[in-house]
């Protein structure tokens, strides 16, 4: 047992590390900011973790007896902090938990460091380090018996923030009452163990996350030896070989044809992969094989599909097209029946005794995904675990190699983790993680119980186009969560919707500011009335189709103009705000049955009109001026212009396009091609067709954005865009570490 005074007062929690001693916050090896006094906070509740803290001991330990503040406003300020820091909240906490007139307690299972760590080194691409921990768990959560957050050691970082001579004995005594305050706790504890340490394996923060909205799970596939797994460069994604032993990433490159694929199943005998082009805006696409040695890609004949995966045989491919499932033998490219679905399958996985097929189901309509399994000739057909998320989120399973674990993700309150099935049994999932990352998109080493995965943690900044310096600059503050923007007509007031899916309302000068929409509406855009009054909505319930609404601008009633059983998209207002133009949402984002084309609404008297000639187009936008309607082909290969007077569409921009918006004064309309190299933003000109590029993936300072997303334009027409300067990293845990 070391000494005091070999002691070193560094705690884990989940993917942070806090040294006591200096006072300095570590978050997956960046340093966060942090007050002196909430990490005074902070530190009292490690120490008591799993013990309620009342506000009066907080008092006495931070600020003194004689120190007169106003208590309550300090106490709940630095809580803030701490929340904000840890990423955490008061409604669904990980760290920090409120309990009303008691006080606060910390929730998280926390490990101790000691000085070993300071001299033991890591292989290069890990996180964790090899000395002795002792983990201590918190809290469960309500109704989840084994429900924690998991620990990982972090990188050691120096700093000099506490004085040098008291800090080794305050470690001493923090790491003493850490000890004796929570012993007590772990042994009432309902949990019968820590969960597994979890370690970082890549350090490129720029793996590839899934975005289920877009029928994109985070699939991977390994040998033995590497990790296959998309990652982000140049605005795209480009599939990746991870060493499972240093963490070294390198692009494998692939023929033109698939240059930015989408992952599908590597074959048993881990020669072959199976890969769809993910830059194809359609939901079915021709399926290529590919050797993990390189080579060629190989188109498989005849087939057609959104996902696919090996038979156990290696000799015959299994795929999803539709809502069906079909087996294709690559011998002659002749095509059978499997199965039929009640949605979408995606992520489709066999047992490894190929008795059990396991895959993912998404609706389309309700945008929910279930895991469900059937038998080896396709008739049991079930889902598992059907009711135990409400909406059902389940997806992206996994066996391990003697089939003795099954494992799989789950969301619950907008952060992914993983729990584990133990064999065939479809009852009593294990939490295998607790955030603070959302943790995704598991696969298993052939040999033992090693998982990978992602931890996911999307970096981003809010930027605005500097013409005069040629790229671009941080855009106001206010606005820095925002995520779609746009300013009224009469540019006195903007409107946005943030990262977590909630729609705000401010004074052009971020004054005034409200909350216009309720937490559990989730918000994809939003758009002005001509007179400022009103908002159009497209978002949507939990576990339902994208619907509009209209709001007023300073919040009150949401009111739903249309009640279809089908996702409704894109509201805009014409130029009178007496009708709404809206189209469907294109495949990406839930292949559903009926005509796709735009339809006018009139809020009067809610009758619905198909506007001529828009059969396979989406996103429509109205100009300000009244005269035009802009659109986009399914494909999203033509940006298209509707005339109003004459009741015509001519072609504006024939390349890849998404996301227009117009101009203020209705003589150009800006548009992002998303999918093209270097992804430009275009100005087009209405009178000419004229298009002129204003900015690309170039336009960056600090070479660290690989992609960005468009999100509108400031009051003076100039692009504002979300780069992305960091999405995550692969992670392992070994199950049987418990």
């Amino acid at each position: 047992m070391p000494s005091p005074s070999d002691t070193i007062s560094k705690v884990s929690f989940g993917v942070f590390e806090a040294d006591l001693q200096t006072g300095e916050l570590w978050k997956a090896g960046r340093r966060v900011k942090l007050q002196s006094q909430p990490f005074r906070v902070l530190t009292c509740l490690i120490e008591r973790a799993g013990e309620v803290v009342s506000r009066d001991e907080l008092q006495q330990r931070v600020w003194g007896p004689d120190t007169v503040v106003d208590f309550d406003h300090s106490i709940g300020t630095a809580i803030n902090k701490i929340r904000d820091a840890l990423g955490d909240t008061a409604d669904n906490p990980r760290f920090v938990e409120t309990l009303a007139k008691r006080g606060y307690r910390f929730i998280a299972p926390v490990a101790i460091r000691t000085a070993a760590l300071e001299t033991s080194t890591s292989g290069e691409g890990y996180v964790s380090d090899s000395v002795d921990v002792h983990v201590v768990p918190g809290v469960p959560t309500t109704g989840d018996a084994e429900s924690t957050s998991t620990h990982q050691d972090l990188p050691v970082r120096g700093s000099a923030l506490a004085p040098p001579k008291s800090g080794v004995w305050v470690a001493a005594a923090c790491l003493a009452a850490l000890l004796a305050g929570i012993g007590g706790f772990f042994a009432g504890s309902r949990r019968t163990g820590p969960l597994p340490r979890i370690e970082r394996l890549t350090r490129t923060d720029w793996i590839a996350p899934g975005t289920p909205a877009t029928e994109s799970l985070p699939a991977s596939a390994t040998d033995g030896l590497r990790i296959f797994i998309p990652v982000i460069s140049g605005g795209r994604s480009v599939l990746a070989q991870v060493d499972v032993r240093t963490g070294e990433v390198q692009k494998l490159p692939l023929p033109s044809e698939i240059s930015s694929p989408t992952l599908g199943d590597l074959s048993p005998d881990g020669s072959t992969l199976l890969l769809r082009n993910h830059l194809s805006p359609e939901s079915e696409q021709p399926l290529w094989t590919f050797s993990t040695g390189g080579g060629t890609a190989l188109r498989l004949a005849n087939v057609i599909a959104h996902d696919a995966t090996w038979m156990p045989d290696g000799k015959r491919v299994l795929y999803a097209a539709g809502n069906r499932l079909f087996i294709s033998r690559l011998e002659d490219g002749v095509s059978t029946p499997f199965a039929t679905l009640p949605g979408r399958a995606f992520w489709l996985r066999w047992s490894p005794d190929g008795q059990i097929l396991r895959f993912t189901l998404m609706d389309p309509v309700d945008h929910t995904l279930g895991l469900w399994e059937t038998s080896r000739d396709g008739r049991s057909l079930r889902p598992i675990l059907s009711n135990w998320t409400k909406p059902s989120s389940e997806c992206c399973g996994i066996w391990t190699g003697d089939g003795k674990y099954f494992v799989f993700q789950s969301d619950r309150g907008g952060s992914s983790d993983l729990w584990r099935l133990d064999g065939k049994q479809i009852v009593n999932p294990a939490r295998v993680t607790n955030g603070p990352l959302s943790f995704a998109g598991p696969v298993t080493s052939r040999i033992g119980h090693q998982i990978y995965f992602q931890g996911v943690e999307t970096q981003s900044l809010l930027q605005r186009y500097d013409a005069g310096r040629r790229e671009f600059v941080p855009a106001p503050g206010f606005l820095s969560d925002a995520n779609r923007i746009e300013y009224s007509r009469d540019r006195q007031w903007v409107t946005w919707t943030d990262l977590q899916g909630r729609q705000w309302r401010a004074k052009s000068d971020g004054t005034e500011l409200i909350q216009v929409t309720p937490d559990s509406l989730q918000v994809f855009h939003a758009h002005w009335s001509p007179d400022g009054k009103k908002l159009a909505l497209m978002a949507r319930e939990p576990g339902k189709a994208w619907q509009i609404y209209t709001v007023a601008a300073d919040g009150g009633t949401l009111e739903q103009p249309l009640h279809e059983n089908r996702n409704a998209a894109d509201p805009s207002w014409s130029d009178d705000g007496q009708s709404i133009v809206f189209g469907r949402i294109p495949d990406i984002m839930g292949k559903e049955d009926g005509p796709r084309a735009l339809q006018i609404l009139d809020l009067r008297t809610h009758k619905q009109t198909q506007l001529p000639g828009s059969e396979g187009l989406f996103s429509p936008r109205w100009s300000p001026d009244g005269r035009y309607i802009a659109a986009i082909s399914l494909d999203q290969r033509r940006l298209l212009l509707f005339d109003v007077a004459t009741r015509s569409w001519r072609t504006l921009a024939d390349t890849t396009a998404a996301d227009p918006v117009w101009a203020s004064d209705s003589k150009a309309i800006f548009f992002h091609a998303s999918s093209a190299d270097m992804q430009p933003i275009y100005r087009a000109s209405i009178s000419d067709g004229r298009l002129e590029q204003i900015a690309n993936l170039s336009d960056f300072s600090g070479g660290d954005t690989e992609d960005y997303f468009f999100c509108g334009l400031t009051i003076d027409n100039v692009p504002i865009v979300r780069s992305r300067t960091g999405t995550g990293n692969l992670y392992s845990v070994n199950l049987d570490s418990q």
